[in-house]
């Protein structure tokens, strides 16, 4: 039975509404300036909003070097601290008033840019429209709500986007992954101006998932829980069967941190290598979504052909740590993947000159920072170990 997609009817219903009443009252110009004032102001908050996220995030959270230190002379040092720890803070005041800037600006130049420039053309054109028939007219009234309509389809989109980023129910994710308009908007729109150089890579990441299979050792039968003699399989594979490594994999590994002196230098010069070389594997992704584990994951297929998926990112990072003597984990959880949250892997490792275990994402090298990174906080979730070694 064909089933419809809410979040899929909501954008379609926002898109049709201002053309179906346009249509439906004709073209007017005093109807159309005051849906001209509207636009604008819906563009203005859009654009702040995406706007104020973009340069919140770029400053407080990622640091950008040439305005951060800007900001970093005119604050407090205590103030900026505090904000730094306080992720809420920086959502729930730091955005929120540069968003109100941002939009006060743009209402205040568009307005200005309409009085000089489209008013007088929404005047003209109901001069030429005056002896037109009435059908004409309303498909004139339709097209000129086009603007609206897509105004309304972005501005619910990133509201979307948001409260499934901060506020994560299953249930919305489930239907935000399947719409394929919400989907195909993130991607093209909110996704490059909220998350920068995160999406340009977004192919990489956009459907990086695993399967965990959990089945009684002595049968096939699958298991709805841990309790048990069971064994564990991450698409396809144990998680012993995933780490493991060979010579060739531990030799590469101490000779790439040889002139590191620490814990810290070590992981993150290995960080680096894997992020840097390891190709996100397309085929074996969209193989492992429909079930298909056809397929071999785990350290040394990954090392041997340079690409993988992010279970084997995670593999291969745990091999060339332990090659190093670094204590380091195997998490699992959830990724936001800029439209919605997926099932992921990534890394911990332990800095004993810290006493402290720190985030490590290889998968994501290419979006960004992700060694010992407070953007952990933004699109990782429900963490859980699922092997340390």
């Amino acid at each position: 039975m064909f089933e419809i997609n809410p979040i899929t009817l909501l954008l379609l219903l926002l898109f049709l509404y201002p053309i179906i009443r346009g249509f439906l009252f004709k073209f007017s110009s005093n109807g159309l300036k005051g849906d001209v004032e509207e636009t604008y102001r819906n563009i203005s908050f859009i654009t702040a909003l995406l706007s104020g996220v973009y340069f919140g995030k770029k400053i407080f959270i990622f640091h950008d070097k040439e305005i951060y230190m800007r900001i970093y002379n005119l604050f407090p040092k205590n103030t900026l601290k505090f904000i730094e720890n306080n992720t809420l803070v920086i959502y729930a005041f730091i955005m929120p008033i540069l968003v109100y800037i941002i939009y006060k600006l743009f209402v205040f130049l568009l307005d200005i840019i309409s009085r000089i420039t489209i008013y007088p053309l929404i005047d003209g054109i109901e001069k030429f429209l005056f002896s037109k028939k009435n059908i004409f007219k309303r498909f004139a009234g339709a097209t000129f709500q086009i603007p609206k309509a897509i105004c309304y389809v972005l501005f619910v989109t990133f509201a979307l986007n948001i409260i499934s980023m901060v506020a994560p129910n299953e249930k919305l994710n489930n239907y935000l992954e399947k719409s394929l308009p919400y989907k195909q908007i993130c991607e093209e729109v909110v996704i490059p101006v909220t998350n920068s150089t995160l999406a340009k890579k977004l192919p990489s990441i956009i459907n990086d998932s695993f399967k965990i299979v959990i089945k009684d050792s002595d049968s096939s039968q699958t298991k709805q829980n841990k309790l048990g003699n069971t064994i564990i399989y991450y698409n396809g594979v144990t998680l012993d069967e995933g780490v493991r490594s060979n010579s060739k994999i531990d030799e590469f590994s101490k000779t790439l941190a040889r002139k590191e002196a620490t814990s810290f230098g070590k992981a993150k010069i290995l960080y680096n290598w894997v992020g840097n070389n390891i190709s996100y594997d397309y085929d074996k992704a969209d193989k492992v979504l429909h079930n298909d584990f056809n397929v071999s994951s785990g350290a040394i297929p990954t090392f041997n052909t340079d690409k993988g998926i992010c279970f084997d990112y995670s593999c291969l990072y745990v091999a060339m740590c332990r090659a190093n003597n670094i204590k380091v984990r195997l998490i699992t959880g959830e990724g936001f993947n800029g439209v919605s949250w997926v099932s992921h892997a990534w890394n911990q490792v332990y800095i004993p000159e810290e006493n402290n275990w720190i985030n490590v994402d290889t998968t994501f090298y290419k979006g960004g920072n992700y060694f010992n990174s407070k953007r952990f906080e933004l699109d990782h979730k429900a963490a859980q170990i699922a092997g340390e070694w």
